[in-house]
C-alpha cells in the first residue's frame, strides 16, 4: 500500500529538530516494508532569506525536495497570512497542495490514503485534500493541537469536522483521547497508539566519559526543548534557590519571534543570583542528546501542555530518571519508581517537592532502561499497518 504522509511538522535542511518525532514514527512504518511512504511536508511562503528576518528567513532557504533516510520529501509553500490567518489557513494549504499532489501522482506514486499529522491546520487540510483527490484520511493529534487550539471557536469547529470525517483519529495517550470526546467525535473513531523511542540510538553511555566531556560536576538537572514559555524551564531555574548544590543545564534552541523567551530566562537566571550555576547549551542534535542524557543526573520536563513528550523516553532509555509536571501524557509515561516520579504540582515547590521523593532513593540506570523498553515502536507500527489495511480494504 502507497501511504502519503502529509504534515507540516518534519525535519528539513533548514530546522533540523522540527518534527522530529513525526519523522521517527514514519522511518518506523517505512523500514517495515510493507507500506510506500511519500512525505508532503508543506512550507509556509516567505518573501526574504536575509539574516534579519531570524527564524523566518529560514523557510525561504529550505529546499524544494528532500530526500532523508531513503524517502522522498517535498516541501512546496502555502500563503499564510500573520495574525489573521488562523481560519483560513486550513484552506490556503489544501489549495496550494492540488498541484503538488497532482505532480507525485503523476511521477507514478499512486497513494491510497493520507496520513495527516497535527490536527490544525494540517489535519483539516488533508480533509479538505481526501474529498477532492477521493481518498480516506488518517489523522494524528499529538498535543497543543488537543489540548489549546480548540479553545478557539474557529479551530475548535474546523477540528470537530474533519475528526468526523476522517476514517480514524490518533492519538499518542489516553489523555488526548479523552480530550477529544467533548468535541462531538465518536469514541470508535479514536484510537490510542503511543509514541516509541529508538532503543538504539537512546541507549546508555560511558557516564564518566560522557561528564568529562560536557564539563559536568556534582548535581546537575538536565531540561530539552524550545526555549519557550510552555516548557516551563523558568521553574528549575526558579528552584536552584532552593537547591544550592544543584546544577542546570538547558538544551534547546529559541522559538519564533512571538514566544522566544531565552532572553527572558537569561535574565531570570542573573536576577535569582544562579546564573553561574545554569548552562544554556542551545540546540542538541539528537544523535548528541543521549551524551547529556547519560552525563546528567535527573531530567526535569516542566511543561505546560504535553502529548507524550519523547524526551520522557529518550532520558529513560538512556537510564536517566525524570521528574515531570503532572500534564496531559505525561504520568501515562512515568509509571514506575525506576522511572522517576510525577510533580503533585506544577511549580516551584512541586519540583522540589518531586527533586526530593526522586533523589532519596534514587533508582539504579539499569533499571530505568528496562523500564524504558517497553517503549519500542515495534507495536505502535503494527497497530498502524492493521489500521491502515482495514481502511484501504473498506469501499
Amino acid at each position: 500500500m502507497n501511504i502519503l504522509t502529509f504534515t507540516t511538522l518534519y525535519p528539513n535542511d533548514s530546522q533540523p529538530n522540527h518534527g522530529l518525532f513525526v519523522e521517527h514514527r514514519i522511518r518506523r512504518l517505512a523500514e517495515s516494508g510493507q507500506a510506500g511512504i511519500r512525505v508532503l511536508a508543506p512550507v509556509a511562503w516567505f518573501p526574504s532569506a536575509h539574516p534579519r528576518f531570524g527564524n523566518y528567513a529560514g523557510l525561504a532557504k529550505i529546499i524544494r525536495q528532500d530526500r532523508r533516510y531513503g524517502l522522498i520529501i517535498d516541501h512546496p509553500r502555502y500563503p499564510l497570512l500573520p495574525k489573521i490567518g488562523m481560519n483560513l489557513t486550513p484552506w490556503t494549504m489544501a489549495a496550494a497542495m492540488i498541484g503538488p499532489i497532482r505532480r507525485i501522482q503523476r511521477e507514478g506514486f499512486d497513494f491510497q490514503l493520507i496520513d495527516a499529522h497535527f490536527l490544525y491546520p494540517d489535519g483539516v487540510a488533508a480533509v479538505l485534500l481526501g474529498r477532492w483527490f477521493r481518498r480516506p484520511v488518517v489523522m494524528t493529534g499529538r498535543g497543543t493541537d488537543i489540548t489549546l487550539l480548540p479553545k478557539f471557536s474557529g479551530p475548535r469547529r474546523m477540528i470537530s469536522w474533519a475528526c468526523r470525517n476522517s476514517a480514524a483519529v490518533i492519538t499518542v495517550c489516553q489523555a488526548l483521547k479523552e480530550a477529544l470526546l467533548p468535541l462531538s467525535i465518536p469514541e470508535g473513531l479514536i484510537r490510542v497508539f503511543p509514541n516509541g523511542v529508538d532503543l538504539e540510538l537512546f541507549r546508555p553511555l560511558n557516564r564518566e566519559q560522557a561528564r568529562g566531556e560536557l564539563g559536568m560536576a556534582g548535581m546537575t538537572m538536565l531540561s530539552v526543548g524550545h526555549l519557550v514559555q510552555r516548557k516551563g524551564h523558568d521553574i528549575p531555574i526558579r528552584a536552584l534557590t532552593q537547591l544550592p548544590e544543584v546544577r542546570l543545564v538547558i538544551a534547546g534552541g529559541g522559538g519564533t519571534f512571538e514566544d522566544d523567551n531565552e532572553a527572558e530566562l537569561k535574565r531570570l537566571a542573573r536576577d535569582l543570583g544562579v546564573q553561574d550555576r545554569v548552562s544554556f547549551v542551545g540546540p542538541v542534535p539528537q544523535t548528541r542528546l543521549p551524551w547529556y542524557y547519560s552525563a546528567a543526573d535527573l531530567l526535569v520536563l516542566a511543561s505546560s501542555r504535553e502529548g507524550r513528550a519523547n524526551v520522557l523516553l529518550e532520558a529513560m532509555a538512556c537510564g536517566l530518571p525524570v521528574i515531570a509536571s503532572p500534564v496531559w501524557g505525561n504520568p501515562e509515561a512515568v509509571t514506575a519508581p525506576e522511572a522517576g516520579v510525577i510533580m503533585r504540582e506544577r511549580s516551584v515547590a512541586g519540583l522540589i517537592d518531586a527533586f526530593y521523593r526522586l533523589t532519596v532513593a534514587m533508582p539504579e540506570r539499569l533499571m530505568t532502561r528496562r523500564y524504558a523498553e517497553r517503549f519500542s515502536w515495534d507495536q505502535t507500527t503494527r497497530n498502524q499497518l492493521e489500521l491502515f489495511r482495514q481502511i484501504i480494504g473498506q469501499p
